[in-house]
């Protein structure tokens, strides 16, 4: 390694980056295998030993899943419960109780940005949508300006607050404490959603009654939605029940962040930093859902749900594991240093490096989840020795990934289906112009804030 040069370096990456990239786009390889194979090729060209390769993979991959693969599979878990339960409908009446009449587009967007925290925003507006048209149909408000405000929740905290598995993945990359992911993520997704906000407002002129097919916003219906309504809101279960799951292990992980920041004495810390571990606190928040949602639930039923959820996380298990084999190879191999010291000798900030890469990784292959977790893997060895702000920017790699929602994403078609939109040119002024707004507001946000972080 003493031999290999800057070039062959830069090579090794630019290489092994565009391997991964085409054989994700153009070939049938999964994504896991890209990266694995992405990993190994980049190491070959950047000098490492083979032998050597093929442990710092095993070993990358390892530690990675060691420290987030139990609070994925208890997230995912727990999401899944709170959607089969009708948690998710509590929370959005909670929040239209809240706001009141005249801002139920605001009480749409709260309730999608803290039920995507646990849910997949897919799912998460399947869910809701239903609610969104209703709400429309009693109170005239255009479906559209709610459904995209209820998308727009949905979609800021899945890309950047944790126990989502994708942001979860990124924080594990990057090696942030949760308490500060979910704090920065929580924060920094709230300018982003205020202004997709306004503009739904905006694109309730455009997009009329008329371009829509089956979205039901007649008034002759609206009398029969309201009684359905009523009854279901009879059978879910209460505020507290329904926000308890996702409240507790928050505060038990905020605690443990404040613990370590502030190290005080006494018997009682090392109870708050037990309570506080990620792994115990989203596992008690799991504990909480299963007991305090499906209490006259069949046994069968509930591991049956659990089981359906932990079956959805575990393509992001491997690929979050692949990631981290790939990180594993850059900083084994030299890169990740080599880079470091280029980017702290400019000027830019270093916020820039995982947006840009999570951009573009998105525009090519769909997929936020896997845009993030890609940009995080390249960048989080080379940012690891220019002294950044590693949880700003690993919330830069989640939320460059938002960037233009288009035919290649599902969460597009989810939005613009259930909305009843066709055409093309309302689907992109509907779901692909309000991404890249979030986006575009993210890039400012973080840009600020990283003059003063």
């Amino acid at each position: 390694m003493e031999n290999v040069s800057g070039l062959q370096l830069i090579l090794g990456l630019v290489i092994g980056v565009g391997v991964l990239v085409w054989l994700i786009l153009a070939t049938k390889v999964h994504v896991f295998l890209a990266l694995i194979l992405s990993a190994a090729l980049t190491g070959l060209i950047a000098g490492l030993d083979p032998a050597q390769i093929a442990t710092t993979i095993a070993n990358g991959f390892g530690s990675t899943l060691g420290g987030i693969g139990a609070v994925i599979g208890f997230g995912v878990m727990m999401g899944k419960l709170l959607e089969v339960s009708g948690a998710a409908e509590r929370m959005a009446l909670s929040f239209l109780r809240l706001f009141g009449k005249g801002r139920e587009d605001w009480a749409m967007a709260s309730t999608g940005y803290v039920v995507s925290i646990p849910i997949f925003c897919d799912s998460g507006f399947v869910i809701l949508s239903p609610l969104a048209k209703a709400l429309a149909r009693r109170t005239g408000r255009s479906v559209v300006a709610l459904g995209v405000a209820l998308a727009a929740g949905l979609v800021v905290t899945h890309h950047a607050v944790p126990p989502t598995p994708g942001p979860l993945a990124v924080a594990g990359l990057f090696g942030v404490d949760l308490g500060l992911m979910i704090l920065y993520g929580a924060l920094l997704s709230i300018p982003p959603l205020v202004a997709v906000v306004f503009y739904a407002r905006r694109l309730a002129k455009q997009v009329t009654p008329d371009d829509l097919v089956a979205a039901g916003q007649t008034a002759a219906e609206s009398g029969s939605d309201e009684v359905a309504a009523a009854r279901e809101e009879r059978e879910l279960p209460s505020a507290t029940a329904a926000f308890a799951p996702i409240v507790l292990p928050v505060i038990l992980i905020f605690a443990n962040t404040l613990v370590t920041a502030l190290k005080p004495a006494g018997a009682w810390v090392g109870y708050v930093t037990f309570l506080g571990n990620p792994i115990v606190a989203v596992g008690l928040g799991l504990l909480v859902a299963i007991y305090g949602l499906m209490r006259e639930t069949p046994r069968e039923k509930v591991v049956g749900w659990m089981e359906q959820g932990i079956s959805s996380a575990g393509i992001i298990l491997l690929v979050t594991g692949g990631g981290g084999a790939l990180g594993a190879v850059l900083r084994a191999s030299g890169i990740g240093d080599y880079l470091a010291g280029q980017i702290a000798a400019t000027a830019l900030p270093a916020v820039l490096l995982p947006f840009a890469v999570a951009s573009i990784v998105r525009l090519v292959q769909g997929s936020g989840t896997v845009a993030m977790i890609t940009a995080a893997s390249i960048t989080a060895p080379v940012l690891a020795g220019t002294g950044a702000n590693m949880a700003l920017a690993a919330v830069a790699a989640t939320q460059g990934a938002m960037v233009f929602s288009y035919f290649n994403d599902s969460y597009f078609w989810v939005v613009n289906r259930l909305l009843g939109i066709t055409q093309v040119k309302k689907q992109v002024q509907t779901w692909s112009v309000p991404s890249t707004l979030a986006w575009a507001a993210s890039l400012v946000v973080l840009l600020v804030v990283s003059l003063f972080a």
